[in-house]
């Protein structure tokens, strides 16, 4: 059973990433989700120092503002300094991150919360934590993470033409009215609660691939947006599922192994891209398969 609930919380972590990965390689804004997945934590110590709480609640308020907080000063370092966008993702994901890690070393040394757990997780150690739910003893990160995935899935298919409109074409989601702030803002806001949500699990490396690599090998192989979205949560599954087995013939790392199957899964995306474009040049190509 143990085995079931670490692949389930890696399913539901891929899942909820895949999705919001999506918009952001569509936004092109993917380092902007790995620059938030750093940057939250000094809002996750800040909210521990201002309650005494490691409750999962205030972690998840404190790492949503500080998402919101990591885009706006990335927005203003673009358009009020020379700085590129690229730079002012840098300067501001790395400031952030390396300050919530002097903070963790500093104030919470003799505290469980530091820079590995964060960084790396350990989903091994999912079942372990675990809270009574209908009489079920179900494990903490495994319910938590369910309400989240709910949440993403909720926002994103419910609002999913406005999504597509500020997505493709903000332009023209201004001029008739749509607010674009907004939805980048609470896209944002979404990723800083993934996150934060995932720490305890599976560390922000895994999140950061999740984010990433699906959804960036699912855009090499379709031009349809439901499809990107469709084989993305795919990617996402077969790397949980597939990095835990690895992980368990191989006797290493899970939350490595996961991302290291998502990046294999990029590399065959890659290489069909890479054929079909062979194809297209050389008919002759696939007179020769047939």
């Amino acid at each position: 059973m143990n085995d079931f609930y670490i692949i389930l919380t890696g399913i539901l972590v891929a899942v909820s990433c895949s999705i919001l990965g999506t918009f952001l390689v569509l936004r092109k804004m993917a380092m902007v989700g790995d620059a938030i997945s750093h940057a939250v934590l000094p809002g996750i110590v800040l909210s521990f120092f201002l309650t005494g709480s490691r409750d999962s609640i205030w972690m998840l308020i404190g790492a949503g503002m500080m998402g919101i907080i990591t885009t706006l000063i990335i927005e203003w370092l673009h358009k009020k300094t020379k700085l590129q966008e690229d730079a002012s993702i840098g300067v501001t994901f790395t400031f952030l991150f390396a300050l919530g890690v002097l903070l963790i070393s500093y104030f919470a040394e003799n505290i469980d919360l530091d820079q590995e757990c964060v960084l790396y997780g350990e989903i091994a150690y999912v079942p372990l934590n675990t809270i009574a739910i209908f009489g079920l003893e179900l494990p903490k990160a495994l319910v938590l993470l369910s309400f989240v995935l709910i949440g993403i899935v909720g926002i994103i298919f419910y609002f999913f033409k406005e999504w597509v409109i500020t997505t493709f074409d903000a332009p023209y989601a201004a001029s008739i009215g749509m607010s674009t702030v907004l939805w980048n803002y609470l896209l944002m806001s979404m990723v800083s609660f993934t996150t934060v949500a995932s720490f305890e699990s599976v560390g922000a490396i895994l999140v950061v691939a999740f984010l990433v690599v699906p959804a960036s090998a699912a855009y090499l192989i379709t031009d349809s947006i439901k499809q990107t979205l469709l084989y993305a949560i795919v990617f996402g599954v077969l790397s949980s599922v597939g990095g835990y087995y690895a992980a368990s013939f191989l006797d290493v790392s899970i939350s490595g192994s996961m991302a290291t199957v998502s990046g294999i899964l990029f590399t065959v995306c890659f290489f069909i891209q890479w054929l079909r474009k062979q194809i297209r040049k050389s008919p002759s190509i696939l007179q020769a398969m047939d």
